[in-house]
């Protein structure tokens, strides 16, 4: 297997980090903490578990997990975040993928668990994202908070057997508090489109959302469960068009 770089940034992870940590462990030849300056126990945990811990000020998702990647020391990384974890049969795919790899980047789905319940359902499985990629074949992009890996001239991919575990939503309330702070770093990334623009999104996109998630992605099928999550859904959408056109009038 070829050497592996796993890269993880954090800020405030102490609940997270060594479960994260734990279960790339047996097929991790560094494991790579950036920090953005944690006021919580995360680093202590991450160099008691033989990580190698760098601080950095948080510019923003995309560039940190940019910078992660660049000071991986190995061709092949492994991008996780620190409430994710690797499931023993992604584990033992990673292996095999790394004996000889076929492609320069694979993809893998992502389970996300809500209140400590797996979701498929929502639209949030599977969840499919490229997380295995050599260094120097590709850069994170999309737009913050909602980064995306992509390679370099459109390379094609393999998907991967198993799961990222994403422990994302141990309670409603970290939900609804994640929804206040993407829907406000996602406003001002959209506060200098037109006005129009600004209003037809926050009412159709805003009312698509739902009916995906709800209806189209079965979230009707998980109970309550599935109501909280397409309406959180959804008012994240709502809340950056109407934040990004409150920022435009006071910018004007």
């Amino acid at each position: 297997m070829l050497p592996l770089s796993v890269v993880i940034i954090t800020y405030n992870e102490a609940s997270n980090i060594a479960d994260c940590i734990q279960s790339v462990q047996s097929i991790a030849d560094e494991i790579l903490v950036l920090d953005s300056f944690s006021s919580d126990k995360t680093l202590e945990i991450a160099e008691s578990m033989g990580a190698k811990v760098i601080s950095h000020t948080f510019d923003g998702h995309i560039q940190q997990k940019n910078r992660a990647k660049d000071l991986a020391k190995n061709d092949w990384v492994l991008s996780l975040d620190a409430d994710e974890r690797l499931s023993d049969k992604l584990k033992i795919s990673i292996q095999n993928a790394l004996q000889d790899p076929v492609k320069n980047g694979y993809t893998m789905n992502r389970l996300n668990f809500f209140c400590g319940k797996p979701i498929k359902t929502c639209g949030w499985y599977p969840d499919n994202k490229l997380r295995l990629w050599k260094k120097n074949e590709g850069n994170w992009g999309g737009t913050n908070p909602h980064d995306r890996f992509e390679l370099n001239g459109n390379q094609s991919t393999e998907n991967l057997k198993g799961d990222i575990l994403h422990y994302t939503y141990p309670t409603k309330v970290s939900m609804k508090n994640q929804v206040q702070k993407f829907a406000n770093i996602a406003a001002v990334q959209n506060k200098n489109k037109p006005i129009a623009y600004l209003i037809y999104k926050m009412v159709f996109s805003t009312l698509f959302k739902f009916i995906r998630s709800y209806f189209l992605k079965a979230g009707l099928t998980d109970g309550a469960d599935g109501w909280y999550i397409c309406t959180q859904q959804a008012k994240e959408v709502y809340l950056k068009y109407r934040r990004a056109l409150a920022l435009k009038s006071t910018n004007s």
